[in-house]
């Protein structure tokens, strides 16, 4: 081993796309009440999604009601395991050749890599497992029984998610990938960060934040910024 620890996070990184609002979606499609409850809640939980510090309960919002009648978490792990079955082509597609070029070469060298999600970690696992790094580790959002449904008990994001990666026991970061300015606790406590897959309006406030120098790249997202 190198010694290198090396993150990833996984939504527009790894995979084009947020892999958790994909699985959200399918789970609410699978019947027409889920569907249709989603769109009355929409106006109440899309404006707690779209802020920092209330995200994890808009999103706990459309997965409570994805999963109703749902009663343990590891019956989301088998959901988790059909929605990868039945949509296996287009996930498939999803993945970032660029980005899984990079992770190999990381492996390769003996590096420590580490995936860190705001997804749930069995998705992100069993995504994974089509390019076979299905022995990753991987660190991501953890669900609770909650009213006979499932809720986001841990959200791994922004502070948090550098908070379950120490909790895990992992060390100084030497370098760390991401998309996401919620990601900057993460970027900021690396060695070396690179920025890949950013939303065009963020690219300059990366700038600014980051050390001088720092990559930022376009790994295959065509609707993001990066070179």
């Amino acid at each position: 081993m190198s010694g290198k620890l090396v993150v990833f996070d996984f939504d527009h990184t790894l995979y084009d796309g947020d892999s958790g609002s994909h699985l959200v979606g399918w789970l609410l499609k699978r019947s027409a009440w889920r569907s249709v409850a989603a769109i009355l809640a929409a106006p109440v939980l899309l404006p707690l999604v779209a802020f920092l510090p209330t995200r994890r309960f808009g999103i706990s919002g459309f997965l409570w009601i994805g999963t109703l009648g749902t009663h343990a978490r590891h019956d989301l792990d088998a959901l988790i395991d059909q929605y990868v079955t039945d949509d296996a082509a287009n996930i498939r597609a999803r993945l970032l050749p660029k980005a899984l070029t990079v992770l190999q070469k990381h492996r390769d060298a003996g590096d420590e890599v580490l995936v860190a999600t705001g997804a749930p970690p069995e998705l992100a696992r069993a995504i994974l497992d089509f390019v076979a790094h299905q022995d990753l580790p991987v660190i991501g959002s953890l669900s609770r029984p909650f009213l006979g449904g499932l809720v986001t008990r841990e959200h791994c994001h922004h502070d948090n998610k550098m908070r379950m990666v120490r909790a895990a026991g992992h060390g100084p970061i030497d370098v760390a990938y991401s998309d996401s300015a919620a990601d900057l606790p993460l970027l900021l406590a690396a060695r070396a960060p690179v920025v890949v897959n950013p939303k065009r309006g963020r690219v300059d406030m990366f700038r600014r934040v980051l050390p001088p120098g720092t990559p930022i790249l376009n790994w295959g997202c065509a609707d993001r910024g990066g070179d």
